[in-house]
């Protein structure tokens, strides 16, 4: 497949969780464990974009790449876009905005979602989804849902239930329910056309930055993960949670 990069946003102002990016899991920082996991799926670059020095140097010591980035951006995908335009990637560049939340993401999952946008010219983005498996991740407005065409483009994104379960009854089986997976990939022209529209009605309305793209036009394709994507770490109980995975688990 093309060769991809992997920029990390990473900050340390989080509400719920305050300087996640260095709490221990295993031995080693959450920021770093997300790098190690992106340097596993085999993309050409993998760099942590920061504006705090204590991530930048904790990321350096452990021996992956680190980006100084402004403090003044308003989300991740503008810290991401800043790393672009240092590294002068071409708008032909795959990018991968991995979270830095998500130490347990999968390395298939990310090798899955760049060789998909390689394989597909005409989509400006991709990202992953997965079947809703109960009521309750249906209505839970954390967790995002989203629903597609008969090409595999998304349509629309949303907190609420989408689509409306007829006559009230969900039935996991038996329909089209899927919930976000928040990995993105990029043309990186198109990621330089998204940082310089302004926030979109839809956006604001939904607090969900990616209707921005559709919005304006551009095309997300929305891939089912081929392999669990374990949720990313948002509360001291998703950290708790995903420290006992890694425990259980064979991963170092």
């Amino acid at each position: 497949m093309s060769e991809f990069q992997v920029v990390i946003p990473a900050r340390m102002g989080s509400a719920r969780l305050p300087g996640k990016p260095l709490l221990e899991i295993g031995g080693l920082p959450m920021v770093v464990r997300v790098a190690r996991q992106a340097a596993a799926a085999g993309a050409g670059s993998v760099i942590v974009a920061t504006d705090d020095r204590r991530i930048f140097r904790a990321v350096a010591k452990a021996g992956h790449r680190a980006a100084m980035t402004a403090a003044h951006h308003p989300s991740g995908s503008d810290r991401v876009q800043e790393v672009v335009d240092l590294e002068g990637w071409e708008d032909s560049a795959i990018v991968l905005n991995v979270q830095g939340d998500e130490p347990l993401i999968p390395p298939q999952a990310v090798r899955q979602l760049a060789a998909a946008l390689a394989a597909d010219p005409k989509a400006d983005a991709a990202t992953l989804c997965a079947p809703i498996e109960n009521c309750a991740e249906l209505a839970d407005p954390s967790r995002v849902k989203l629903v597609r065409d008969q090409q595999g483009r998304a349509l629309y994104f949303s907190r609420s239930p989408i689509p409306a379960p007829p006559d009230g009854e969900f039935r996991p089986s038996a329909g089209p329910w899927r919930r976000h997976i928040g990995i993105y990939g990029y043309r990186a022209a198109a990621l330089r056309r998204f940082v310089a529209c302004k926030p979109s009605p839809l956006e604001r309305a939904e607090r969900l930055e990616q209707l921005r793209l559709l919005e304006n036009g551009m095309s997300i394709l929305a891939l089912d993960a081929c392999c669990p994507v374990p949720g990313g770490v948002d509360t001291a109980q998703d950290l708790e949670r995903v420290r006992a995975a890694l425990a259980g688990s064979a991963m170092p």
